[in-house]
């Protein structure tokens, strides 16, 4: 893999490839530690005590997570512009603090550290907190008997019995910090994603771009592994019988306002100020960026979101199906295969899925000139194919994974009662499991759609020439620094993808407890 090739492989393997690896794991590090930090901290308050805002905390905690991170990193940039009224505000409140200093200090590794943790915390937030309501108020009351503090009791007893679900959590986190390539890119971080990029384009060496990709396949395989050996074949639990919900403990004094501002920093950090400071610009843009182009982004979105969604559904369908009917190892180890494209980065993806589309595309080409003297040219790989066909290998998981739970809450003697009055399997499937499938499908369906719709570096990577979606025109917007016009189709996103947010935490909060 770092043997010999290009000239300009070469050249960044003897320069930029340290560079490329130390950014990626301090980056790693930084937003991990910020992330565990932002995102434990309230999902053990809001699951074991009552206090003011907790219900509007408990769901409103996850709305970041609707937010991309090149929208959060360019908006707070914005922010901190040096002639905007918060960097002057904080020169003279700290009259040593020049304006230079704040806007570097944002605009830095540190800055896209904490802007990406801002808006990666819900994915250990979810995850800590479901965990927590699952936990029985025995082990907790116990360990309060043996003269365990409340603070005690979460880092001795309640995290390391989470801790399986929290290092889920955390590998989520780390794996989308890999995939980022807006926010570094913005900030100017170099990092695999954008070497990837920069050898892609401006250095148009593709040899180079698929060894960092591989490099990169190095990192996330090891995440993958690593979560999978401290989770090994231990099993996590309270360690009673019977199961009894906790009656969340009533704040009072000046711990309960504690509480509530430790709650609502994230929140308001995370979602409120970008999503207020996008709007203020949206509305210095005027009704002037909602013309015909930007009609046309939002049928070239929504188009790619709906057929990438029904044929990952479909195939997912498929997939799930097959298993169902016939669980071979063969089948199951199918299954898994095709849900690795999530834990592999856009970038990568993308790389990946050119070369055998180029590949076809020249003997497609050749065969179409040789039999009807009719040449197709790059027909599939610089089409919207390639596109679709990389956003099905990098979602599928986001559907497989809640249709394979659709069908095991399925009775399987519906099937087994269907083929026994000579119903073929399809027909099964079409007159039996999807009515039943039905919520589980547009489910699947939504989140497959919202996570395209916010595909950055796969779609600027693959997309036809002069097609634009929402997501790279605000990219583009914003990088030609015209945020009030990038705010209108960043505010779009937000939108759509707040959508699946509220589903989730529905979910979740469905096997929740009351307090007394």
């Amino acid at each position: 893999m770092l043997g010999s090739g290009s000239e300009m492989w070469g050249h960044l393997a003897e320069t930029l490839l340290l560079v490329y690896v130390g950014n990626s794991i301090v980056l790693m590090l930084g937003v991990g530690v910020l992330s565990l930090v932002i995102g434990l901290a309230p999902a053990w308050l809001v699951s074991v005590y009552d206090f003011p805002g907790r219900r509007t905390f408990e769901w409103a905690l996850v709305l970041p997570l609707a937010i991309p991170t090149y929208i959060i990193a360019y908006t707070y940039a914005g922010i901190f512009e040096y002639d905007s009224l918060l960097p002057s505000a904080l020169s003279t409140v700290w009259p040593g603090m020049e304006v230079w200093r704040i806007r570097s200090a944002v605009m830095s590794r540190e800055g896209a550290m904490v802007m990406m943790a801002l808006v990666l915390y819900p994915y250990v937030y979810v995850i800590a907190r479901a965990s927590f309501l699952r936990q029985s108020s025995t082990v907790l009351e116990m360990a309060r008997t043996l003269g365990r503090g409340p603070w005690d009791t979460f880092l001795r007893v309640a995290l390391p019995m989470s801790r399986p679900a929290v290092a889920g959590g955390l590998t989520l986190v780390l794996m989308e910090v890999l995939n980022e390539y807006g926010a570094v890119r913005y900030f100017g971080v170099p990092t695999f994603t954008t070497g990837i990029f920069r050898a892609w384009f401006p250095l148009n060496d593709p040899i180079a771009a698929m060894r960092l990709s591989g490099i990169l396949l190095l990192f996330v395989f090891t995440l993958i592994i690593f979560e999978r050996m401290q989770r090994g074949r231990a099993r996590f639990d309270d360690g009673t019988r019977g199961y009894r919900p906790a009656v969340r403990q009533k704040l009072g004094g000046g711990g309960r306002w504690v509480a509530t501002v430790v709650c609502l920093l994230p929140l308001a950090l995370g979602f409120l100020v970008p999503v207020s400071q996008l709007v203020a610009w949206a509305g210095d843009a005027g009704s002037g960026a909602l013309d015909a182009r930007f009609l046309r982004l939002i049928l070239n979105s929504f188009s790619l979101a709906l057929a990438a969604a029904f044929i990952a559904v479909s195939g997912a369908l498929l997939i799930g199906y097959a298993a169902r009917l016939s669980p071979t190892p063969l089948l199951r180890l199918a299954s898994k295969v095709s849900v690795l494209g999530y834990s592999i980065p856009g970038a990568v993806v993308a790389v990946g899925v050119f070369g055998p589309f180029v590949w076809m595309d020249r003997r497609l080409n050749a065969f179409m000139t040789a039999a009807f003297d009719t040449p197709t040219g790059l027909l599939l790989s610089g089409g919207l194919a390639a596109l679709i066909f990389a956003y099905v290998v990098r979602f599928l998981a986001v559907a497989l994974n809640p249709i394979e739970s659709g069908f095991k809450r399925l009775c399987g003697n519906l099937d087994d009662t269907s083929r026994s009055l000579g119903v073929p399997p399809l027909k099964t499937l079409w007159k039996v499991d999807l009515p039943l499938l039905r919520g589980t499908l547009i489910s699947a369906g939504l989140l497959v759609f919202v996570d395209v719709l916010k595909e950055l570096p796969l779609t600027l990577i693959l997309r036809p020439f002069n097609f634009d979606t929402l997501a790279t025109h605000a990219f583009q917007l914003a990088t030609d620094e015209q945020l009030a016009r990038s705010a209108v189709p960043a505010l779009l996103i937000i939108v759509v993808g707040l959508v699946p947010v509220i589903v989730l935490n529905k979910l979740i909060g469905g096997g929740g407890r009351e307090s007394s």
